[in-house]
């Protein structure tokens, strides 16, 4: 019985990170955006996510770059491709949406 519960045990600590890299992908922004109150210049960035639906945070993390987490909404959706929407506000360009394989998060 021991055995049994410590290989139950072995096998859910070993697949918690498969369940965190469900929630993260990296996404290429071809230009500096705004996202929240920080700009971010062109890069490769991690993004993750927590929570469903219109209760989610966003995070993205790239090289150099203090991480930013910003509220956002998952729409859970298939896309072909990854990418980003953005909207010109003033000279600015800001962040509106993150295309990822699986869902579209609205910031």
């Amino acid at each position: 019985m021991k055995r049994f519960f410590g290989f139950a045990l072995l096998c859910t600590v070993l697949s918690f990170p498969a369940f965190a890299s469900s929630n993260s992908q990296t996404v290429s922004i071809p230009s500096a955006v705004q996202v929240g109150s920080t700009q971010l210049p062109a890069g490769d960035y991690k993004v993750t996510w927590t929570g469903t639906g219109a209760n989610a945070q966003v995070t993205l993390a790239g090289s150099g770059v203090q991480p930013v987490t910003v509220p956002a909404k998952v729409v859970e959706e298939k896309n072909n491709h990854t990418g980003v929407i953005t909207n010109t506000t003033g000279n600015k360009n800001v962040l509106e949406v993150l295309l990822l394989s699986k869902v579209r998060l609205v910031l």
